[in-house]
């Protein structure tokens, strides 16, 4: 099986990589290596990647014209996982032109790339914060989502419309999937236990947006990838071909397109995130509190029905063992 992974070098990305090259795949991983964070863990990860034979990188913007056209057309891959993006809520109001070329126009290009050059099956990464101000929980796929609080989310909704429409004209099963909170070790610096953990050993006091009481859907990175690889295995069927799997299911009636969620179904207070971390790393953390940002929402929380009914339950690790594994991995790569 060929894949093209899009993001090879970031934080899910790198994971679902080394889930493939051990199942035996050939891995083609694109990633740009922005400077949105440290380039230096980007090349860590992709060095661990390129010690596997079956790996291949290449390193290139998804807005550069004809890159992924190319790409696909040489490397002919069975499957591609589109994973690359600029992510992040709060840097969005910093430089909201970033989300318009990776995440606007990187995954139209790729589209059409899909287009010139047809792949079994297109899973695309989308994010929970596309449900936006949706107060009902848990979050469904079937819930509207028209009210998206940042550009971020703006340009992942305009992603999995753009996907619906390429599905339907051009009959490319297509899978897009609704992250949540996903941590573990290789994770991303900018997110909250990464911070969480650099201050906590550096005796820096850590901001607490939300008194503590703010709830997210903490998914380790291992059931996550273990998500995206049993869904790879279930494309949505061609109009007439199959059936809607219950009420709770998003198989559209025009296009061979699903939207699933991906989060453990557990949500937790930041509070015993904060209190698992500090157990971890045998320290307690100095704390300023602060009001959450703006385009920040107080709780969010999958339903994990549709995701179930597909591919069966998938592991949900608890924040009590994802957590010292993130720490003992941090502890190792920084050496603290």
């Amino acid at each position: 099986m060929r894949v093209l992974v899009t993001g090879s070098a970031g934080f899910i990305g790198y994971h679902l990589c080394r889930r493939l090259l051990a199942a035996g795949c050939a891995v083609t991983g694109l990633d740009g290596f922005s400077d949105y964070y440290d380039i230096g863990l980007k090349r860590a990860r992709h060095a661990e990647l390129e010690r596997h034979p079956a790996f291949e990188p290449v390193e290139g913007r998804l807005e550069t014209p004809g890159l992924l056209r190319d790409l696909l057309g040489r490397v002919r891959p069975e499957r591609v996982v589109h994973l690359a993006a600029q992510a992040g809520v709060r840097y969005s109001l910093e430089n909201p032109q970033a989300y318009a070329d990776a995440n606007l126009t990187g995954s139209f290009n790729l589209l059409e790339a899909v287009r010139a050059h047809p792949v079994r099956h297109l899973l695309l990464a989308s994010t929970s914060s596309a449900y936006g101000g949706n107060t009902a929980l848990p979050f469904r796929e079937t819930d509207r989502a028209v009210s998206p609080l940042t550009l971020y989310a703006a340009s992942k909704l305009a992603m999995e419309a753009m996907a619906h429409s390429y599905a339907h004209l051009f009959a490319v099963p297509t899978t897009a999937f609704r992250f949540f909170t996903v941590y573990g070790p290789w994770g991303r610096p900018d997110m909250a236990l990464f911070l969480f953990t650099r201050k906590i050993l550096a005796g820096e006091p850590i901001e607490v947006f939300g008194g503590g009481v703010a709830m997210r859907d903490f998914t380790y990175v291992d059931d996550l990838v273990d998500a995206i690889l049993r869904l790879a295995e279930v494309p949505p069927p061609s109009p007439g071909a199959g059936s809607p799997i219950g009420p709770f299911d998003t198989l559209s009636s025009s296009a061979p397109y699903r939207l699933v969620n991906i989060g453990g179904g557990r949500p937790e207070k930041l509070e015993a995130m904060i209190a698992a971390l500090e157990k971890a790393l045998g320290r307690k953390a100095a704390r300023i509190e602060k009001p959450l940002p703006p385009g920040d929402v107080a709780r969010t929380h999958a339903s994990t029905e549709l995701l179930d009914a597909l591919v069966g339950a998938v592991p949900q690790t608890p924040i009590g063992v994802g957590i010292p594994a993130f720490v003992e991995w941090y502890r190792g790569y920084y050496g603290v």
